[in-house]
């Protein structure tokens, strides 16, 4: 997928054709992402959990991650909490499953009515895409595990983001685009608890909003040696009146090999004045 042409649609489209243009573009891309990864790959491995030399479960390796441009609608090994209404819209396919509706506080609906991709989005500046839009991102995610840490390196603008085993979070936080996180043992659930943002992000391509009080929880589970089940809850009372949730199933690609990615190099859209300078998304009236 071009990132550059992402860019230009961004900043020219409404909200709802966005979404129609890039999850067309997500069914067309597909077969070319495959292709420079090996032509699609082979079945996932078979067998057990793999575990560390302690007993937990081993989520090392290379996993392939449903992309997730909309947290309120179905897709390929992902979909949206199912405790939650249908959205009553129109559907361009008839054949669709109708999204969900989110549950807004005024604020948060107030923040998506406001937001325009067209007024420039902080993702076509190469800003840090924050914890949930990354791993929202179509690109491979590696994992790397120790008894202290678990390291997730995304492909995406080859960021990466540390969670420490049995810590505890900072009393006084630096606000920042991932967050701070720990994690915790569930039986073999690894769980994973962030907070600390700087409410200058979106939860997805769509431009779901969030702030700075929002509360990100993930749950990891290897479910056999080739498969991870994930559910991301957004806990966010400024943004939402309660809590709500996504999930999805990540494959071990141990026939791909994570690639420098660079959002900065050759981005001429940004520094030929096409797209608008990075602003707070989330902003009273999508203000600056």
């Amino acid at each position: 997928m071009n990132k550059h042409f992402l860019s230009r649609v961004a900043t020219g489209v409404t909200k709802s054709v966005l979404t129609n243009v890039v999850l067309a573009l997500v069914v067309v891309a597909v077969p070319a992402f495959s292709q420079g990864r090996g032509g699609g790959g082979p079945k996932p491995p078979e067998g057990p959990t793999p575990r560390t030399a302690d007993g937990k479960p081993d989520f090392s390796g290379l996993w392939e991650r449903p992309y997730t441009p909309d947290m309120s609608a179905f897709g390929r090994n992902q979909s949206p909490d199912p405790s939650l209404p249908d959205d009553p819209a129109p559907l361009p396919n008839p054949n669709a499953r109708p999204k969900k509706l989110l549950p807004y506080t005024a604020l948060g609906k107030k923040q998506w009515d406001a937001y325009d991709p067209a007024n420039g989005d902080y993702t076509g500046s190469c800003m840090p895409f924050g914890l949930t839009r990354s791993v929202n991102s179509p690109d491979p995610l590696q994992i790397m595990q120790n008894p202290k840490y678990v390291g997730f390196l995304w492909e995406q603008n080859t960021w990466f983001h540390l969670a420490r085993i049995n810590g505890t979070h900072p009393k006084n936080l630096t606000p920042t685009w991932f967050g701070d996180t720990i994690a915790k043992w569930d039986g073999d659930t690894l769980v994973i608890d962030t907070i600390g943002f700087n409410g200058r992000t979106r939860l997805d391509t769509i431009g779901h909003p969030n702030s700075a009080q929002m509360h990100v929880t993930e749950r990891y589970t290897r479910t056999d040696l080739g498969h991870i089940a994930y559910e991301m809850t957004i806990d966010d009372p400024v943004t939402y009146t309660k809590p709500w949730k996504n999930i999805r199933t990540f494959t071990l690609r141990p026939d791909w090999e994570i690639m420098e990615y660079s959002c900065e190099e050759n981005n001429k859209d940004f520094f030929e004045g096409h797209i608008k300078g990075t602003q707070n998304p989330n902003a009273p009236g999508g203000s600056k």
